[in-house]
């Protein structure tokens, strides 16, 4: 079986000391994974999700920077999900208010409902959207309007170049500012999960703690792609599951997992961590 499994780092003695416990491996989740620890568990970090934060935020900073300094005229959002990272990335570097007061003043051109819906969620709204959600659909929506001198950020999407969209901008006279703030998951991530899979088959991890049904998902899709369905179903039987919410458990449920424990209400990390010590610590 290819990857292997990230070595776990026990805690300092408390009421979850010798646990082992699979957490999803993002950067938020760390704080999930320290508070964990800090009761004495044994935290194995897997990558439980199949988009990641770019590996180095550096360039997605220096876009924000630049995007600040000298607000484009127009944006250019392909992904619902690349709104968010971006917002992740402007929020951890100290940016997020100064990117969506920017944000309100450009034009927001979008390929489809997702980037429109998470616009919607910061309180703005595209002011051009794409008949069809593919980059044909984007360049056919700018097809007739003047781009010649215009400034424009690009959100692209991981092994996605583009070059039609900005090979387009450029013919056109318009200055593309591309950034790529995600990353898929790579084979060594799957690998990983695979291992943690057989470790929980063979009986060697407490508990497992989901915190969203993506998750979940990302078990399946890995067992399905290696042909070990029938071990994900005997890790899943063998392995009690914390879940943060009713979400996330009708999920665990439709994958033929049984929830051991999640919040009563209030459903955080926080509520969580008390119903997993208090079931098993």
């Amino acid at each position: 079986m290819g990857g292997t499994m990230n070595t776990a780092a026990e805690g300092p003695a408390g009421p979850l000391s010798g646990r082992r416990v699979v957490v999803p491996e993002t950067r938020e989740l760390e704080v999930m994974a320290r508070m964990l620890e800090r009761q004495g568990a044994a935290v194995i970090r897997c990558p439980l999700v199949a988009i990641l934060d770019a590996p180095d935020p550096a360039p997605i900073e220096d876009w924000l920077h630049r995007f600040l300094a000298n607000p484009p005229d127009d944006l250019i959002l392909l992904t619902g999900e690349g709104l968010s990272r971006l917002l992740g990335v402007a929020g951890r570097a100290g940016l997020e208010d100064g990117f969506r007061a920017a944000l309100a003043g450009v034009r927001r051109i979008v390929r489809g409902p997702k980037p429109t819906a998470r616009l919607r969620t910061i309180g703005l709204a595209p002011d051009i959207s794409a008949d069809l959600p593919t980059t044909a659909g984007v360049i056919a929506a700018l097809e007739n309007l003047p781009l010649a001198g215009r400034r424009v950020g690009v959100q692209l999407y991981p092994d996605n170049p583009n070059e039609a969209l900005l090979g387009f901008l450029r013919e056109r006279g318009a200055a593309p500012d591309p950034v790529t703030p995600y990353v898929y998951a790579s084979r060594e991530e799957d690998g990983r999960v695979a291992a943690v899979i057989e470790a929980m088959a063979a009986g060697e991890v407490d508990l497992i703690a989901f915190t969203s049904s993506p998750q979940v998902r990302r078990l399946r899709e890995v067992a399905r792609a290696a042909g070990t369905e029938a071990r994900l179903a005997e890790a899943l039987r063998r392995t009690r599951i914390a879940a943060v919410g009713p979400v996330v458990a009708r999920a665990v449920e439709e994958a033929g997992g049984v929830v051991a424990m999640q919040p009563g209400e209030n459903f955080h990390l926080k509520p969580m961590l008390g119903a997993i010590v208090a079931a098993i610590g």
